[in-house]
């Protein structure tokens, strides 16, 4: 946004806002069952149930701002509420993802987050500021599938209303997956292919180290890689590490920056969330996309010696780390992984539709967390 469009006054465009005074964003209509005192912040989801949070047919807009805070934000609640999107009546929906994930916060676990596209002021609310257009209609539902009833969900989802897209506008789209374990010399999907034209925004991304395993050793050594228009074996794009993607170096603790950050630094339990997102640095692609980052640590003088006695076999690339050699002579050296990852993937695409697996069911996204 320029300066200047804070005061140009755009022809025949309508601001509304969606909340529950007001389902349907409709005009004069807030507050219109009483008095108009406030009576009705918030409503209650029952286990097994969905609401739309919006729902406009027939007409184009941008939604702006999406806004919720729940009263239960237990790690089962943030991976059990799930939120799909809909663009211009799609059958499938463009985003559906996990209600914390969605947000940036991965693990299940709330806290402070200040980025330029998602913040959480205190970690007890989620804010999204993503611009999602539509030519269409718009459609958000969230559904209870936690197993228990959630006793209040306020939220404001605000819009505006007759926004004209020329043809290369695109629309916002969301993945979430998880992999626990991921495989060795396997990589892990941040996004699997998309086919399309469009721009990959980001992505959050939540770790479970294996400290049964690899005990208190460095995790982090992946590079991503992502796989632009008709890339097969090689990228065009390539990192240099998976601390080094979020603008650190040499491990990472807690910080959160507007277009990169690890919100979620737990050096006791190994467990780390981080976001990159890709806003003055686009990433475009113009016939398809795929996105990854491979599982490498890094073993240390007193890691190394404890994998040795536990009879844990190392994998450098395809060969089998010499452990006894490595002990004597190098104290620091990088292998390969397998650990508890999961993400979830922002990205446009020229399309409402992206043809990508549905969401996992609510047993494999919860499993193992707290």
């Amino acid at each position: 946004m320029t300066t200047e469009s804070l005061f140009v006054i755009p022809s025949g465009v309508q601001t509304r806002w969606a909340s529950p005074e007001n389902f349907g964003a409709e005009k004069g209509a807030a507050c219109a069952q009483d008095d108009g005192r406030k009576r009705s912040a918030w409503f209650r989801l029952p286990a097994g149930e969905s609401r739309d949070l919006l729902h406009l047919k027939q007409v184009s807009g941008v939604v702006r701002r999406i806004w919720v805070t729940i009263d239960d934000r237990s790690p089962s609640m943030l991976r059990g509420l799930r939120l799909d999107l809909y663009w211009d009546g799609a059958a499938q929906p463009a985003v559906s993802a996990p209600l914390g994930d969605f947000f940036g916060f991965g693990l299940g676990r709330l806290t402070r987050l200040q980025s330029s596209l998602f913040t959480s002021p205190e970690g007890r609310s989620f804010t999204c500021y993503v611009p999602m257009p539509f030519r269409q209609g718009a459609r958000i539902v969230v559904t209870n599938e936690s197993g228990r009833d959630l006793g209040m969900l306020f939220f404001d989802v605000d819009c505006t209303l007759g926004d004209q897209h020329p043809p290369d506008v695109a629309y916002f789209h969301a993945h979430w997956r998880r992999e626990n374990p991921t495989r060795v010399m396997r990589d892990y999907e941040l996004l699997p292919r998309v086919v399309g034209r469009g721009r990959f925004l980001g992505v959050n991304v939540g770790v479970i180290a294996n400290t049964q395993r690899y005990f208190r050793s460095w995790w982090g050594e992946g590079e991503v890689k992502i796989f632009l228009d008709g890339d097969t074996d090689h990228a065009t794009l390539c990192g240099t590490g998976t601390e080094d993607y979020i603008g650190t170096g040499w491990t990472q603790g807690q910080y959160s920056d507007q277009y990169q950050g690890c919100h979620i630094a737990d050096h006791d339990h190994f467990q780390y969330c981080f976001y990159r997102l890709h806003v003055p640095d686009p990433v475009w692609f113009h016939s398809d996309i795929r996105a990854t980052i491979q599982q490498i640590g890094c073993w240390d003088p007193e890691s190394l010696p404890k994998m040795h006695a536990a009879g844990e076999a190392l994998q450098l690339g395809q060969d089998v780390v010499d452990l006894p050699a490595r002990i004597a002579d190098t104290p620091f050296g990088i292998y390969e992984r397998e650990d508890d990852w999961s993400s979830c993937a922002w990205f446009y695409l020229d399309r409402p539709e992206n043809g990508l697996p549905a969401l996992a069911p609510v047993a494999e996204r919860i499993a193992g967390l707290p």
